[in-house]
């Protein structure tokens, strides 16, 4: 088999990136060569890979699920938010500029060279290279020089799978009207639909499966059942609006309760992945000042603007809490961002260009940022945490300084981080997934809270590697796996119908008094399937 596919969405958060981890991992297990692809992705989940470069979180975890290394060509433009109307524009694992969207729409054409000649690089080392889209396929008004819909398939003659998110409701109407929106050039290369987080009897759907297919022309390749703890690195903060993992039982007596700081900004979020898949530890992200009074680790997470989230963190009165738990001596960990909130100021002329602001003051700390931003996969021991195994990686512009305090890890290259009691700050993001240093910071926080805690033996790398496997099951239980291998070697079959308005506004009559004059006119257009060029469907 050789040939590529892209999986686009009716919204944010349909499925796309468990989708295409799942066929990764289907294909892989069939001895297929397979690599996934986002041209443009709009996250503050990224991942550093072997040659130091930036991408999203989940492709990494996607190349993961194909049993391969993850790469820059998976992602060669990642887009970091640092305000509602600026991102920070990454290109092959590098920061370009920070634009606003009107100059990052000026910029793009610039881009698509870029991202053509990374997926070329892909296809020409795999036998099948499974794209994802971004948003929704029917963004209208970005079709004109998009990288990562329709304007990628186009370019690249991909054909497209359509995922819709059936849990929000309105499924049907999403997929018909994301495709009759596309114009019929673009209609051509949507070959078929996926259902997505159904819950119940698939008998119900039945009807409406039946009637899309003689509307559109085109198959319900399948109905995924909604399952609650298919944890996939999420790189879209939607994600933290959902059920999460569900609480394994413990095996001790007790709980560990975790409340991890909701930052405005928040980045890496999947960092506390691996704290959920511990025995009777519960992670929950908040803004409120109780869970954070009340929790038995409260964590401060990475962030993509630090001077924004420290304002952000004093207008919801979270700084007063945190200060009683440093005064109680109730553990606190940062991480990254988090980390340079803890400490006493911030001089950043370079993200948030706010010069110098005072931090937290709870770790002995100065961060300035730097022009130039820190893209490693550091190693080391855990000092105060029994020498543990560690490692990470780093994604930052600051420079975090230790004044005080005592460091946390330990590497070839020097020391890392600042602990003072029970407040403990990291640059390293990834660190809790490292079994042994994950346990030993749990036990330390269980000795602090008095709490009858134990952890467990699972690798937590074998867990992700079981999901995965779980993944892939599910495609195969429920997807028409035939049918998707023939597209992803055929490509989209001819002849497919084109649906009107198909890019052609249907404009009323000039003199037609509006609604709002004359109430709801009689005679409006009435969309339908139009027959293929050529020929009668």
């Amino acid at each position: 088999m050789r040939g590529g596919l892209l999986v686009a969405g009716t919204s944010s958060d349909a499925g796309k990136s468990v989708l295409v981890a799942g066929i990764c991992r289907l294909l892989a297990r069939r001895g297929v060569k397979v690599a996934p692809f986002k041209a443009q992705n709009m996250a503050l989940n990224s991942a550093v890979t072997f040659e130091g470069a930036e991408i999203g979180r989940a492709q990494a975890a996607q190349a993961m699920a194909a049993g391969i290394e993850p790469e820059v060509a998976m992602n060669p433009v990642l887009l970091k938010p640092t305000s509602d109307r600026r991102s920070q524009v990454v290109v092959m694992g590098r920061p370009a500029a920070e634009m606003d969207a009107r100059s990052y729409h000026e910029f793009k054409p610039r881009l698509m060279p870029v991202v053509l000649g990374a997926l070329e690089d892909l296809r020409s080392r795999f036998d099948v290279v499974v794209c994802e889209g971004a948003g929704s396929l029917a963004e209208i008004n970005l079709r004109e020089g998009d990288l990562v819909n329709m304007g990628l398939a186009r370019e690249a003659g991909l054909p497209v799978l359509v995922v819709g998110d059936i849990d929000r409701g309105g499924v049907f109407a999403s997929l018909y009207g994301s495709l009759a929106l596309l114009d019929p050039a673009d209609q051509s290369l949507v070959a078929a639909f996926v259902i997505n987080k159904f819950r119940g009897d698939r008998d119900v759907l039945a009807p409406g499966i039946e009637r899309i297919a003689s509307l559109t022309g085109r198959p319900v390749l399948g109905v995924l059942p909604w399952i609650r703890g298919m944890w996939l690195d999420s790189e879209d903060s939607l994600a933290l609006d959902g059920p999460g993992i569900a609480v394994r039982a413990p095996l001790g007596k007790d709980r560990i309760t975790v409340a991890v700081i909701r930052l405005r900004w928040i980045s890496n979020f999947t960092d506390f992945e691996a704290l959920a898949c511990e025995p009777g530890v519960s992670v929950r992200f908040t803004d409120s000042p109780a869970d954070v009074l009340d929790a038995d680790l409260v964590v401060l997470p990475g962030t993509k603007a630090t001077a924004k989230d420290l304002d952000w963190l004093r207008a919801r009165g979270l700084d007063e809490p945190l200060r009683a738990r440093v005064a109680a001596g109730q553990p606190l960990l940062g991480i990254c961002g988090g980390y340079q909130i803890l400490g006493r100021r911030v001089v950043d002329e370079v993200e948030g260009r706010v010069g110098e602001v005072e931090g937290l003051g709870l770790l002995p700390v100065e961060t300035v940022f730097g022009a130039d931003k820190v893209l490693a996969r550091p190693s080391g021991t855990a000092l105060f945490f029994g020498g543990a195994a560690v490692s990470g990686y780093e994604i930052r512009h600051g420079r975090p300084r230790r004044i005080g305090g005592e460091p946390v890890f330990e590497t070839p290259q020097g020391e890392e981080g600042c602990r003072v009691g029970a407040v403990v700050g990291t640059s390293w993001h990834g660190v809790l997934e490292c079994d042994e240093f994950r346990r030993a910071l749990l036990g330390w926080v269980a000795g602090v809270r008095g709490l009858d805690w134990v952890p467990g033996s699972e690798r937590f790398a074998d867990l992700r590697e079981r999901r995965f496997d779980a993944l892939a099951d599910l495609m195969e239980n429920h997807l028409d796996c035939e049918e998707l291998e023939r597209l992803i070697d055929a490509g989209p079959p001819a002849g497919l119908p084109i649906l009107a308005p198909a890019g052609s506004p249907l404009l009323a009559p000039a003199g037609v008094p509006s609604v709002l004059s004359a109430g709801v006119p009689s005679g409006l257009p009435v969309g339908c399937p139009l027959p293929p060029p050529g020929g009668s469907r």
